[in-house]
C-alpha cells in the first residue's frame, strides 16, 4: 500500500476526519507539527493526514463533508 496526503486540517477537524475514515475502513496516518516545529514553519499549524492512495478520491470526499459540517 503506498499513502499519499490528503490535507492539513486543524486537530480537532483532523480527529473528525480519522473517524469517519476507520467507518469507511481507509487506511491512514498523520503527522502532527510539534511545538519547537510550530514556532520555526509557518506552514506547519496542524495535523497532516495521509490516506492509502487506492481510496484517496473516496477519503477526500469525506475530508470536504467534515470540513463543511464544521464551517456550518
Amino acid at each position: 500500500m503506498r499513502s499519499v496526503y490528503l490535507g492539513q486540517f486543524t486537530d480537532e477537524v483532523a480527529d473528525t476526519i480519522a473517524g469517519e475514515l476507520e467507518r469507511a475502513r481507509i487506511w491512514w496516518t498523520y503527522k502532527q507539527a510539534g511545538r519547537f516545529t510550530q514556532a520555526l514553519f509557518a506552514g506547519e499549524w496542524g495535523t497532516r493526514l495521509f490516506v492509502d492512495e487506492a481510496r484517496l478520491e473516496e477519503a477526500r470526499r469525506i475530508a470536504v463533508q467534515v470540513v463543511r459540517r464544521s464551517e456550518g
